[in-house]
C-alpha cells in the first residue's frame, strides 16, 4: 500500500459546484467557494421537499484510480453536525445506473465536533451502495480504479436511509480543510 495522497486541499478544490435540494424542488439555498483554507459550504437548509445541502467535484475524466488505498480521510470543521461522504464510480451495467435519477452513489456518513477540525477516516469496505437516500441490495462492487466524482452533503437522510438525527435546519457554515486517500 502507498502512503497518503492529497487529492484536495486548502484552495485546490477546483471544479466543485454546489448541488442543493433544489433539484427535486427543495428550497435550500446554499454555495461551494473555493478559499484560502478549503471549500467552504456557506447558506441555509430548508427541510420541507428536500432538505440537503452539497458540494461536489467535477466528473473526473479519466476516472480517478485510487486502488492503491484503503481509505478515505477528511479534515473538516462541521458545526456538530452529522455528513454523508459520497462516491460515484464506474458500475459493471455498462452505466446503467446514471440512467437512475441521482445515480449511483457509495456513500458513509459520520459525525463531527462542534467546534475545532475533525479528521475522519472513511475505509473503502464501509461504503455502502445508494440511490436517493435509499439503500440498494443489488450486489454492486465499489471499484476504487473507476472514482467519477466526490460530494459532501448535509442531509436530513443518513446513510441506512433513515432520518439524520443531526440534521438542523437554518444557516449552515462549514469548511471542508482537505480530502485525501491513504
Amino acid at each position: 500500500m502507498s502512503k497518503k495522497k492529497v487529492l484536495f486541499q486548502k484552495q485546490k478544490f477546483e471544479g466543485w459546484k454546489t448541488l442543493n435540494d433544489t433539484v427535486m424542488g427543495g428550497s435550500s439555498s446554499a454555495y461551494c467557494e473555493n478559499i484560502k483554507s478549503g471549500l467552504l459550504l456557506k447558506g441555509n437548509i430548508i427541510e420541507k421537499a428536500g432538505g440537503f445541502v452539497s458540494c461536489r467535484s467535477s466528473i473526473y475524466k479519466p476516472t480517478l484510480d485510487i486502488k492503491e488505498y484503503e481509505s478515505f480521510e477528511l479534515k473538516i470543521d462541521g458545526q456538530g453536525r452529522t455528513f454523508k461522504f459520497a462516491v460515484a464510480c464506474e458500475d459493471d451495467l455498462l452505466g446503467l445506473t446514471e440512467f437512475i435519477p441521482g445515480g449511483l452513489r457509495w456513500i458513509k456518513s459520520f459525525p463531527t465536533k462542534k467546534f475545532g477540525t475533525t479528521d475522519i477516516q472513511i475505509p473503502f469496505n464501509s461504503l455502502k451502495p445508494s440511490i436517493r437516500a435509499n439503500k440498494v441490495s443489488f450486489p454492486f462492487k465499489f471499484k476504487p480504479s473507476k472514482i467519477k466524482r466526490l460530494q459532501l452533503l448535509h442531509s436530513k437522510f443518513g446513510d441506512d436511509g433513515l432520518p439524520n438525527n443531526e440534521f438542523k435546519s437554518g444557516p449552515i457554515k462549514i469548511l471542508i480543510k482537505s480530502i485525501s486517500v491513504i
